[in-house]
Formats: C-alpha cells, structure tokens, sequence
C-alpha cells in the first residue's frame, strides 16, 4: 500500500476579548465597529488573529486590546474564558478563537484603531439574547463571559472593587444587581453579606446623609474567595413576574 504523507490542517488561531465594566449602575461591554470584511460595519468583540508564530496567546490579546481599543490591557486581570473553533464560526476559513475575560471597575473610554472603525461602551442587555446582531459567534463568547462574571461575585469579593473606600449595603447591592441583572430583596441580601466572615468590615467615615439617620458604612475586609459564597436567587418563573 503506498503512504501518504501527513501535512497539518490550515487552521488560523485568533484572541477574542469580553472586557466588562459598570457604567451608571449598569453592566456594560466594550465593543468595536468592524472596518474590514467580514462583517465590515458591524458590532463585535475586540480581536484579532496572532502576529506570527511566535507571539504569545496572552501577548496577543494584550496587543489587540491597545490596537482595537486603545486599553492597557497591564491594568486587567485578562482570564482565560474558553476556546471556540465550530468549523463555520468564520467565513474566511477554519479559525479558532481563544476568548478572555476581564472585569474592572474605572475603565476609560476608548479610541478605535486598525481595522476598528469606533469603539464604545454598550449595555450588555442589548446583545445579549440575540437583541442586536454581533459579529461572528461573539453573542455565544458574550453571554459565556457574562455567565463566568456573574459566578465571579458568587464567589470572590470582586463586587466591593466597584465600590468607593466605604460604602453602604445598598450601594453594594446595587453592583450585584447590575452583574446579575436581577433585582434582590435587601434584607436577604444583608443577611447573605453579614453572614461572609471578612467580606466587608464596618468604616467610620465622615459620609452623612442629608436627611433621617446615617447609613451603616463598610469597607471591604481580608477575604477575596467568599465562604459560603454568595449565590444569585433562582429567577423568577413566569407565573411570579405577572
């Protein structure tokens, strides 16, 4: 039987980036408007393919978040979230995406740049769903970033980084509510934060209310993995919502 040689599938290797911030007490992505084909003109995750064979994955997604947005990506914890490589994700050929995940408080606007025609900071809820039309398979890397994000604050004290040096339950409350897009019953949630040892910690500030009696003041305490962590109430059924 005469052999064949073997020769590696064409397979290109590309970084996608879900950077997630809270803006006016929402949960926001940053998107660019494609300049290119494909899908020139339309919304999309910043991205791109690697420089060369020897650039580093992680590298790369650094540098597609300066080009794309300009964003220091050395500011971000950039996690890795996932690998999608379904063989029509792509119309130029067979591409398969490493994903990160960032979330952080503060972040700037950005610039768009190279094959980025605007960049911008978009509620999540208008993409998620498949409300409005994305690029490529990005709704699916969205609403799996938004899905790790919210498992994030079950787990970590990650919520009080968008908190000011003190602040109130409610305030924290409101970041979990923007996170988890769901609005929750504040005794529960007070009874759920007071019961994380090291969670948050009473302040003394000079904050005063302008009117009735001062708030309760916190500051966020030692522990960064939170036991028992803080888990999202199940939703609503239908029933419930009428």
């Amino acid at each position: 039987m005469e052999e064949t040689s073997w020769e590696p599938p064409p397979v290109l290797l590309a970084v996608d980036l879900v950077i997630l911030t809270l803006r006016s007490s929402r949960l926001h992505v940053l998107l660019v408007e494609r300049g290119i084909e494909p899908y020139e003109g339309a919304s999309a995750l910043p991205g791109g393919f690697l420089f060369d064979s020897g650039e580093d994955i992680r590298a790369a997604a650094h540098r597609e978040l300066s080009e794309e947005a300009n964003l220091d990506a050395s500011r971000l914890h950039l996690e890795q979230l996932g690998a999608y490589g379904s063989p029509d994700r792509d119309p130029r050929g067979r591409v398969v995406s490493v994903a990160y995940l960032a979330i952080a408080p503060g972040l700037p606007e950005p610039e768009a740049g190279t094959d980025a025609s605007a960049a911008s900071w978009l509620p999540v809820e208008e993409f998620t769903s498949g409300r409005a039309p994305l690029a490529f398979d990005h709704h699916r890397i969205l609403e799996d970033g938004v899905e790790q994000a919210r498992t994030e604050l079950e787990h970590t004290s990650l919520a009080t980084a968008f908190c000011n040096e003190t602040f109130t339950i409610s305030e924290l409350q409101r970041v979990y509510e923007a996170v988890w897009g769901q609005q929750l019953d504040p005794r529960n949630f007070y009874r759920k934060v007071q019961a994380v040892p090291g969670f948050i910690l009473p302040a003394v500030s000079d904050r005063r209310p302008t009117r009735g009696r001062p708030a309760r003041l916190f500051r966020r305490g030692p522990r960064t993995r939170l036991r028992p962590p803080m888990m999202r109430p199940d939703p609503p059924t239908q029933s419930e919502e009428r």
